[in-house]
Formats: C-alpha cells, structure tokens, sequence
C-alpha cells in the first residue's frame, strides 16, 4: 500500500508541528523519519495511524484520504506501535495480542482457528510466545514493547507505523525487530532516534528539523557529515559497513581525543 503525506501541516495552541510535510512511502517500502527532539517526528506519524488530523493537507493511502475511511477500514489498513502505551489491566500477554484481531471481529465472537494462528505467529516472530500467560504488569519494558509489536502484527493491517521502537529493547531484539520490518513486506513508517540503527534498516530517510523537511533519500545519500552537523550539531566520520555496505556514523566528543 502506498502512503503520501501531501502537504500536511499540524498547528496546535498557536504552534506550528509539522508544516508543509510531502512524503511517501511506497509499497513494502520502510522510510525513517529522523530529527532532534521536537523536530516533528511523532506529530506527522500522529497523522499518518489518525491520532491527529492534519491542519492543512492530507494522508492518503492508495490515493484514498485516512480521514474519509471508516476507524474499522483505517485500522484494518494501519497499525501502530505508539512511544507510550500505558495499560492498568493485567491483561495476559496472548490477551493483548488477539486486541490486533478486533479490527477483523464482529459482534465480539471468539477468535477462529484462523486468528489464533494468526496471533500465535505474531508471538513467535516477535519472540514473545514462551510469555503468552504472563500478565503484561509483570513484563519488563522491552518485554512489553515486543507484546506491542506482536499485538501490531496480528492486526495484518497493510501499513506498519513505529515511533521508536527499539525504545528499551536490548540488542539482540533491536536487531530482530530491524530485520523483521526490512522482511514483512509491509509499507513501512517508522520514526528513529539512531541513525545508525536507521541506515542499517530503511529504504529512504527523511530528515526532519523545526517541523520540516530538510532532506530525503537513500541513507548513503542523506547522511552525510555536512548534513547530520547543520542538523544534530554534531559533525560525525561515516564509514561503510564491512558487510552490509550501509553508512555508519562515529561520533567524537568535541575536542575529544581519547581512545
């Protein structure tokens, strides 16, 4: 599915977020959205799973605006993986993951052979099924943030939305998690504070400063030393990874010299 962010902009209480942002992910694309804190990163995701309603402009998906579909038609075709997810119940982690199936559902019937499947594989790919009885309260927050993404990849919606997921996971899970979004054939949105982390895993970065575009393109083309100072204040070497070919970034304290 094809995602275009057309000339959204979001102005809240006098402020202006996210202005003029043109985007597009095609299908089974994963575009980054990078930038320093406050740079607009969450707000324009915000838009793009319908927790804002851009001021200005639209999402449109397939050619489709987000805003016209139906919560159930717009949740069967995107999901996603929020920064805070706050929950008081003590929901079972197998629970939480069957909640991806209620775009699906109807009349609150008990899941089928098919979505029980369906959810069990999530839990696998996600490495997360030997905790199915665990009551989510008990999880650490890595834990819980795999339980997020398996809950998001039951909802087999069309168009994955991340914002900072790798946000308390360790390397190992960093690592499977970056492999799974780059293999699952889904479109692709995900916002990343690493931007080695970023170049290893997207298609396409857009860069993001003050609530616009600054720059966009493949990794080796974007992130380049000029470009990461005038943006992040750090000037940085960037090498190519000895197996991937991808840019890495090393960064040097500022008048820094130590090993």
């Amino acid at each position: 599915m094809r995602v275009e962010l057309d000339q959204v902009s979001v102005r809240i209480a006098g402020t202006t977020l996210v202005r003029d942002l043109v985007l597009t992910a095609g299908p089974g694309e994963v575009v980054g959205l990078v930038g320093p804190n406050g740079s607009g990163k969450s707000t324009a995701l915000r838009c793009a799973y319908r927790a804002l309603r851009p001021s200005t402009g639209a999402v449109l998906l397939d050619g489709t605006e987000l805003a016209a579909m139906s919560p159930r038609d717009g949740a069967r075709a995107v999901a996603a993986v929020t920064q805070e997810q706050h929950t008081e119940l003590d929901f079972t982690v197998a629970e939480v993951v069957a909640l991806g199936r209620y775009p699906h559902q109807r009349g609150g019937h008990r899941l089928g052979e098919r979505e029980r499947a369906v959810c069990a594989e999530a839990m696998r790919r996600t490495d997360v099924e030997h905790l199915a009885e665990r009551g989510v309260l008990s999880l650490s927050g890595g834990e819980r943030q795999r339980v997020l993404i398996a809950r998001a990849l039951a909802q087999e919606s069309r168009v994955l939305v991340l914002d900072e997921p790798t946000n308390h996971l360790d390397v190992r899970h960093q690592v499977a998690l970056l492999a799974l979004l780059r293999d699952c054939g889904l479109t692709v949105l995900v916002a990343l504070h690493d931007l080695n982390l970023a170049a290893a895993t997207c298609d396409r970065i857009a860069v993001l400063r003050d609530g616009r575009l600054v720059g966009t393109g493949a990794p080796a083309d974007v992130l380049t030393p000029e470009l990461v100072e005038d943006v992040f204040g750090v000037r940085p070497t960037v090498v190519r990874h000895p197996h991937t070919g991808a840019p890495q970034l090393l960064y040097a304290l500022p008048g820094g010299d130590r090993p």
